[in-house]
């Protein structure tokens, strides 16, 4: 029974554009975020936030496995020189986890840092490591209705391998995004309810951040829902998952241009990042969850976008001592 469950998930969805293709490749999960292709494992791993869940996807096999965890995990990514070891955000704090993968296997090792001890009931939202394997994490305000949360609270921090927790900024309502560009100097970040993204000045020796401005509006180009998670392309192009739009947004930060819109049959597109053997196919989480309006498969499942005609970055570690 499952296994026909699932090939109804794996449905193919085509858009404009023949070349591109778009299809289901994982179970829908309730709020999909975060994911990071590790290149060495040729796996992708993804948080499910509010099923309390991290999760493997191996395209090899198909498998998808999970491991349940005490709170929201908001990211996970592996840490460099430890195999099956992982930072994972779970509510205000930075945990280092042992999980081989395997249904339920997860083990917490440590709390490598906390934050937002004046905002007690915020939560980490979106992270990534910088190109020298530095964590970069963004928190948000609490959520106390589905779709309502309390604003300016989030802030972003810079994590470094030792655990000391620099904050880079505050007065930030959802932090989303992440992306950096070393030719450009630049860093690339969201906060969601501005709708907007923003370019910082980026030092990669200090991990410093600076300069911030606003390089593409939402409402510039008439575009509905809000900037949530993205990824760069070797070209210097981000990739923005659309969510409440049905879509991931191709734009060129250096000139605000919107380059391309790439259709995805969930309404709620959470994040994207690139991955496969040759780093040529996009995966994009979804989420599906119900704020009046029942969102039905394959909404909630992680899409394979293969056929963009771009390469992205190798996703990056961190570095813990």
């Amino acid at each position: 029974m499952l296994r026909h469950i699932f090939n109804y998930f794996r449905r193919q969805f085509h858009t404009s554009e023949m070349s591109v293709k778009v299809e289901a490749v994982t179970e829908p999960v309730w709020l999909g975020e975060g994911p990071h292709w590790d290149h060495q494992e040729q796996a992708l791993y993804f948080v499910s936030i509010f099923d309390n869940t991290m999760d493997k996807y191996v395209p090899s096999t198909g498998k998808h496995t999970r491991a349940k965890l005490d709170g929201m995990p908001t990211f996970i990514i592996p840490v460099e020189g430890k195999r099956n070891h992982f930072v994972v955000g779970l509510d205000r704090k930075v945990l280092e986890i042992e999980w081989d993968g395997n249904e339920n296997s997860a083990k917490v090792l440590r709390t490598v840092t906390e934050v937002d001890q004046d905002n007690p009931k915020s939560r980490f939202n979106d992270a990534k490591a910088d190109p020298r394997g530095r964590l970069f994490a963004g928190t948000m305000g609490h959520e106390y209705e589905p779709g309502k949360f309390l604003l300016k609270k989030g802030a972003l921090y810079r994590i470094d391998a030792d655990g000391t927790t620099t904050k880079l900024a505050d007065n930030i309502d959802i932090s989303n995004g992440l992306c950096w560009d070393l030719n450009e100097k630049a860093f690339y970040f969201a906060d969601s309810f501005e709708y907007t993204i923003r370019r910082y000045d980026y030092d990669v020796e200090t991990g410093d951040i600076s300069n911030p401005k606003m390089v593409f509006k939402y409402q510039d180009h008439g575009l509905d829902g809000i900037v949530d998670g993205m990824t760069i392309d070797t070209d210097g192009n981000l990739w923005v998952a659309n969510f409440d739009g049905y879509q991931v947004l191709k734009i060129d930060p250096r000139t605000s241009k919107l380059l391309q819109k790439v259709p995805i049959p969930a309404l709620q597109t959470t994040s994207a990042t690139f991955g496969g053997p040759n780093l040529d196919i996009l995966y994009v989480t979804s989420a599906r969850m119900n704020r009046g309006e029942e969102q039905k498969p394959p909404c909630g499942s992680t899409f394979k976008v293969t056929g963009l005609g771009v390469k992205g970055h190798p996703n990056v570690n961190v570095k813990l001592n």
